[in-house]
């Protein structure tokens, strides 16, 4: 039996395969994936290293709406990180095994998306009680990939592949039809709600680089924001709408791609005069920022950082 997989999925199992010989070595010059979660303040410039493991690889943090916990994905789970015990724990996902870092917390932080690399079909959006429980199916359709939730929790966007392209779509959070929100070729990738829920930030490699972009909230008026030689990826607003953070590419990358265990920066674009400013330098991208993950006061964000260690003979 013939298995299609999109460009995406394609490119996540190649990802995981680069994962798996970098985390379980295979011979003398192995090396082994540090991965740390990281808060940095926006006000006082500091960079805070809250948990680390070796030898295992996570993803994508979310901060919840109350501020108190952390959520991010490890091999296929989800798991929930509380700041003030320091302390994770796994987050029953029923049948939905194989979540890959695209997953986000509703508004009023009573729920869950996530996206599950389902068998053959592809990755599918589902929703679930933040304290776990049974998914519930919101695409269909595969492959799609949740990204961002409308602030009245009504709506929800994504990017998703149709007819061998890859938009931006949203959909109701009980499903329903989607709707397609953008038409050029190429990958549109990453959508994010501004606070106020009239845009929503992206980034697409239409130009031939891959640069943040930011729409009205119904797919009209497409504004490029960036354009200064970085391939950048993953836009997100702050709740208070001052500042939107996002992920650019130092190392040369094919501009379609997201590859993990590159040097990277992490800047701050503001919203109304547009102006890009550089907060710090590290060593990540796939998984570093796929997600919302600011703290609901606007001054910190959470994101991962990795190290890749050469193992001893």
């Amino acid at each position: 039996m013939n298995i299609y997989l999109s460009k995406k999925d394609r490119m996540e199992l190649l990802i995981k395969i680069l994962l798996l010989l970098l985390v379980l070595p295979m011979s003398m010059h192995a090396q082994t994936v540090v991965s740390r979660l990281e808060i940095y303040n926006v006000n006082t410039d500091r960079r805070e290293v809250i948990h680390e493991e070796v030898g295992a690889l996570f993803e994508a943090p979310n901060w919840s709406q109350d501020g108190k916990f952390l959520i991010y994905n490890q091999v296929g789970n989800l798991y929930k990180y509380d700041l003030e015990k320091k302390k994770k724990e796994k987050i029953n996902t029923g049948f939905a095994q194989d979540c890959n870092n695209d997953h986000g917390i509703s508004p009023d932080g009573k729920m869950l998306a996530i996206s599950n690399n389902d068998s053959i079909i592809g990755s599918r959006i589902y929703t679930l009680p933040i304290e776990g429980g049974l998914p519930n199916l919101i695409t269909k359709a595969g492959s799609s990939y949740w990204h961002g939730w409308s602030p009245d929790g009504e709506s929800l966007v994504y990017c998703a592949e149709r007819g061998g392209n890859y938009d931006i779509y949203r959909i109701n959070c009980a499903g329903g039809e989607e709707q397609r929100l953008t038409y050029t070729e190429g990958l549109d990738d990453g959508p994010d709600y501004s606070f106020s829920g009239r845009h929503i930030y992206f980034n697409s490699v239409r130009t031939g680089s891959m640069q943040i972009w930011r729409m009205d909230a119904d797919g009209s008026n497409q504004e490029q924001l960036s354009n200064d030689g970085f391939n950048d990826w993953f836009p997100h607003p702050s709740p208070d709408g001052t500042k939107v953070v996002f992920l650019s590419y130092i190392d040369a990358i094919d501009p379609g791609s997201h590859p993990p265990f590159k040097k990277v920066m992490l800047r701050i674009l503001n919203p109304d005069t547009k102006i890009i400013y550089k907060l710090f330098e590290l060593f990540g991208g796939q998984g570093t920022l796929n997600v919302p993950s600011w703290s609901p006061d606007s001054k910190r964000f959470a994101f991962v950082s990795y190290a890749l260690i050469d193992n001893k003979e």
